[in-house]
């Protein structure tokens, strides 16, 4: 089907930013798979070339751009299976947080910086004992003064090493009676006495994204840095991961039409019994099939990328799209593969790298089990 979503700008900026992914991410991308973690340089050219929150106001260092955007980017980091550079984790996930809920004060400090590479962001709420269970957070931030003092440990997190703004959730008010009221959301800085950088995970996919645990041990963070009121962050993070979760359901569609165009071109190269293993009844039938179910997802993502985009509230679709998209690539995916036969299994092939990075699409942003509790309760269920 034609896609009719992007006007000419955006396809302008997919060409600029679709030869800076030659120049600045392709020759690297095994270096970095090696090491664990991406050139923290390759996050401050991004910025520079207008890449980083692109939608973000000129007034704040942004382009003045849109959300389609950085649909663009997500689209091109997929189309060459990268997924350790996380910007759109830093410009569609954290960045909106402190472009919304800060104050004037605190979108001047750390916008421009965000948007020019020159800080990296991560979101800090997964916990070793609360991971989709926003309410069962043990972090706590303890009102001192014109400080709070944070403590407890975050886990699985993204940019976690790299990280020199992080939007961190805790429990200011920590009776059990007021769980969704007692969390508030923090910027939390590099460098702050009391936070610390664990150890960088080691993961079955997603090699070159650095995954960390963090620390925070009588961490003093200023009342300046909290985002909002006292109490609004569980309402500040429902509102923003409608937005989390359609990043993924956009990450995954791409990543699936990019394992099928490279799959369609490898049957008709491999060959077996003679012929290119494309003129087999079988994978005709199993391609056909992931072919279906790629272009029917595309169809429902791209309506929803549109409705996003006019303000409409979409919790219930989001999710929806969340568990379609990474239930779909995970499927899509998994049948390729097969057809790779033993190649597919070698990590020098992109199929295997993306077989890899695929499992965490089902549990990262809220499980497609939490997925499937929101729908209900928006059924009325």
């Amino acid at each position: 089907m034609q896609r009719k979503l992007f006007r000419e700008d955006h396809e302008q900026f997919r060409q600029s930013f679709r030869q800076f992914l030659e120049r600045e991410v392709k020759p690297h991308q095994e270096r970095w798979n090696e090491a664990g973690i991406v050139d923290r340089e390759v996050w401050r050219k991004a910025g520079e070339a207008g890449f980083l929150c692109p939608w973000l106001e000129p007034e704040y260092g942004g382009a003045g751009g849109d959300f389609l955007h950085s649909v663009v980017v997500m689209e091109e980091l997929a189309r060459i299976y990268e997924s350790g550079l996380a910007m759109p984790l830093h410009s569609d996930v954290v960045v909106p947080y402190i472009h919304e809920f800060g104050n004037e004060a605190q979108k001047k400090r750390w916008l421009p910086q965000l948007a020019s590479g020159e800080a990296v962001s991560a979101v800090a709420m997964t916990e070793p004992g609360a991971g989709s269970d926003l309410a069962a957070l043990s972090t706590t931030a303890v009102r001192d003064g014109d400080f709070y003092v944070l403590n407890g440990a975050k886990t699985f997190i993204s940019n976690g090493i790299l990280c020199d703004v992080c939007v961190v959730a805790a429990k200011t008010d920590p009776d059990p009676k007021n769980a969704h009221q007692g969390i508030s959301l923090f910027v939390v800085e590099a460098g702050t006495p009391g936070f610390l950088k664990g150890k960088k995970l080691k993961k079955m996919g997603m090699a070159s994204q650095d995954t960390s645990e963090l620390v925070f041990e009588d961490c003093r963070v200023p009342v300046a840095n909290r985002l909002g009121e006292e109490g609004a962050g569980f309402l500040q993070l429902m509102k923003k991961l409608q937005q989390e979760r359609l990043v993924v359901a956009a990450m995954a569609q791409a990543s699936a039409e990019q394992v099928l165009a490279d799959t369609l071109v490898y049957v008709q190269e491999r060959k077996a019994f003679g012929k290119p293993i494309s003129k087999f009844q079988n994978t005709q039938f199993k391609l056909v099939d992931c072919a279906t179910q790629i272009e029917v997802g595309r169809a429902f993502l791209d309506r929803l990328l549109t409705e996003h985009m006019a303000g409409e509230y979409l919790v219930k679709e989001c999710s929806m799209a969340k568990l379609w998209q990474t239930e779909m690539l995970s499927r899509v995916v998994d049948e390729c593969l097969q057809f790779f036969g033993g190649y597919g299994y070698m990590l020098e092939y992109p199929i295997s790298r993306a077989f890899m990075d695929a499992r965490v699409q089902r549990i990262y942003a809220g499980t497609n089990e939490i997925m499937k509790v929101i729908i209900a309760k928006q059924l009325g269920l």
